[in-house]
């Protein structure tokens, strides 16, 4: 098969798998509303919370059609501050998510509010990490997250969650306050799940070892795990003894390998394992890709 010829299939792949990414989440997401927060008289999330809380306010006016004037401007945002590829895979992922609020609906047989807001909260929160995992967006407040994730580093679900705090506070003014608790409940689940999407065992871990086999453990490392270490110098400060300290990035299902090692080779190693908000570099990186 000619070189040009198998670039393009594989292009034509990669596209798809992007907007079954997107059209999942967007199925998942107009579920979410359509068939609990609609129902319930929930809020919602996001430009979906804003567009749910004018449609309360004048019944007539579709959810989808004001969702989608919603994200013409912040389109232009999306455009201008993120990339131009990330831009053009949103807008599918606007019309997916517009078209699917008209469309999709299915029954939850749930009379629990808090219940419901939970499941809501799964639901909606699966459905936009499954669209953040492709190199677009459902539109909205998920640009927004995108724009702050590559200007600012904040973490995607802390700005869909400090976002929806502030559309609750509003809509608490001007609806009874047990909607708007119910619906933080809702919007907290859907912050936590969507980090959790996006992430999920990609997410990093570093790791500090302290041991005086430390040059047998960097060794095992580098060959089993096949992760870089990097030896740093330290001292003891009640025994001044020099110590060398090995420093090392792995991923989440790295972790239990990489502790029968240290374990194995010295039980009486000091090892501390913390979490990454964010790691970028060749192979061990998990940066955003949009």
């Amino acid at each position: 098969m000619p070189v040009t010829e198998n670039k393009r299939l594989k292009t034509a792949g990669h596209v798809s798998w992007n907007l079954l990414l997107i059209a999942t989440g967007s199925v998942l997401g107009a579920g979410a509303v359509n068939s609990i927060l609609l129902p319930m008289e929930f809020f919602g999330a996001g430009f979906t919370g804003i567009a749910l809380l004018v449609h309360y306010i004048i019944p007539w006016a579709p959810v989808s059609i004001i969702f989608f004037i919603l994200n013409i401007p912040v389109y232009i945002l999306g455009y201008m501050f993120v990339s131009r590829r990330f831009f053009l895979y949103s807008i599918p992922g606007m019309i997916f998510f517009s078209i699917a609020l008209v469309y999709v609906k299915f029954q939850v047989p749930l009379n629990d509010k808090i219940l419901a807001a939970i499941l809501g909260g799964i639901i909606m929160g699966t459905g936009t990490g499954i669209t953040l995992r492709s190199q677009g967006s459902g539109g909205g407040l998920d640009i927004l997250s995108v724009m702050f994730l590559s200007l600012f580093s904040i973490r995607l679900g802390t700005t869909i969650l400090l976002f929806n705090v502030a559309l609750l506070a509003a809509a608490a003014a001007l609806f009874p306050i047990e909607r708007a608790l119910y619906t933080l409940i809702f919007i907290f689940i859907s912050s936590n799940i969507t980090n959790i999407v996006v992430t999920g065992l990609s997410q990093r871990k570093t790791v500090l070892i302290i041991s005086s086999r430390w040059e047998q453990i960097s060794k095992v490392i580098m060959e089993q795990i096949q992760r870089g270490v990097t030896i740093l110098s330290g001292r003891g400060a009640y025994t001044e003894k020099e110590e060398n300290i090995l420093y090392t990035i792995i991923s989440f299902n790295e972790l239990p390998p990489l502790k029968k090692i240290v374990r194995d080779i010295d039980p009486e190693a000091i090892l501390v394992v913390n979490d990454t908000l964010e790691v970028m570099g060749y192979r061990i990186g998990n940066q955003p890709h949009w």
